[in-house]
């Protein structure tokens, strides 16, 4: 187990082109990490100069207390599991797990027990005479992160490692992964592991924290709850969640001793503790995100007349047991996630949650 510093991580490559801006990143001693953000955002990048894949052109890595910066990737006490699961095609499951240890020289006997045990956990004991051909995508994926596990590291790397996947695969595999960090502290054996995704499903449920990354620069570095609840920022509010908070262009004006948004011929009042937040911004235009699923039904929410409107329905997507519904306000988009069945027109009330200068 090792903590993981990154001190003014930079990477720019030859041609001038700068992907990593000055990261500044303390991830805790059996922590689950999670680099979150959009394609190009550098979360990949980053995560291979830790592995020692990239170098690093600027400022300084440190694992476990010790500057990693030019110590070879073998060294550097990390077990890294890649997107397309890279085991060898002629070695069967056993000799692929086994490989690395092979090559360390550890004693037979005892390859022999990293690897059954590794197995066990990953529920592929009977799969382990065949070769990676002979098996399904999930069952590759189960291989590659055993193949981790028997190096015992201080720190896992996954590099969006379920995205091959079919969508019932990557919730059986990202429940797996998430109960092998569990079980690993558990059994004494606590790793740190930095898991890239771009998927919020997968950040949202699987980190203890997550970093949200755009353009090479941190946006915001929390707990699930508190980015989804409290972002820092325009780029994560709209980011975290799904369907999107809706970030709308609005006004900020005063009527009497209430605090209004103004979106088109629409005007919302902010209870009292949000209006003195944003007072000094009266008369100024400010982006308003409201989550979807705070925009409630006029039947159900009939104290919140006052801050009701009705919209035709652009678009519906049902999807079982949830509803997103689209539609324009003040000419812009928006949508309304619910658990309830609509009417194919919404007069909606509105929970004004937050304002974002």
């Amino acid at each position: 187990m090792a903590a993981v510093t990154l001190k003014g991580i930079e990477k720019e490559y030859d041609n001038g082109f700068k992907a990593v801006h000055g990261i500044d990143l303390e991830i805790k001693e059996g922590e689950f990490m999670v680099f979150v953000g959009p394609s190009g955002c550098a979360k990949s990048t980053t995560l291979r100069m830790v592995a020692g894949l990239e170098s690093i052109s600027g400022g300084d890595l440190f694992i476990g207390g010790e500057r990693m910066n030019d110590v070879p990737s073998k060294d550097r006490g990390i077990a890294m599991v890649f997107q397309d699961y890279a085991l060898y095609p002629h070695m069967t499951v056993y000799d692929n797990m086994a490989f690395g240890l092979k090559v360390a020289k550890l004693p037979k006997d005892e390859i022999d027990q990293r690897v059954r045990e590794a197995a066990d956990k990953l529920q592929i004991t009977e799969l382990l005479d065949r070769k990676p051909a002979e098996m399904s995508g999930g069952q590759r994926q189960r291989v590659a992160v055993g193949r981790a596990i028997v190096r015992k590291p201080d720190v896992f790397l996954f590099d969006e490692p379920l995205s091959n996947l079919d969508a019932k695969l990557r919730v059986s595999m990202r429940l797996r992964i998430t109960n092998l960090h569990r079980d690993l502290k558990n059994t004494g054996q606590p790793a740190t592991m930095i898991y890239v995704t771009h998927d919020q499903v997968e950040s949202m449920t699987m980190g203890d924290r997550i970093c949200v990354l755009n353009q090479g620069r941190i946006m915001q570095v929390d707990t699930p709850m508190n980015l989804y609840n409290y972002p820092e920022n325009k780029f994560v509010a709209g980011f975290i969640g799904s369907p999107a908070m809706n970030l709308m262009k609005a006004k900020l004006v005063q009527e009497g001793d209430k605090v209004q948004i103004e979106l088109g011929d629409n005007r919302f009042t902010l209870p009292a503790d949000k209006a003195a937040k944003v007072s000094s911004y009266v008369g100024k235009e400010v982006w308003f995100g409201m989550r979807p699923e705070y925009i409630g039904n006029m039947e159900t929410h009939p104290e919140c007349a006052n801050n009701s409107f009705t919209e035709e329905i652009n678009s519906l997507e049902r999807m079982g047991f949830e509803e997103n519904i689209y539609f324009e306000i003040g000419g812009q988009h928006a949508a309304h996630a619910s658990h309830t069945k609509r009417r194919e027109r919404v007069t909606s009330a509105v929970n004004t949650h937050s304002v974002s200068t």
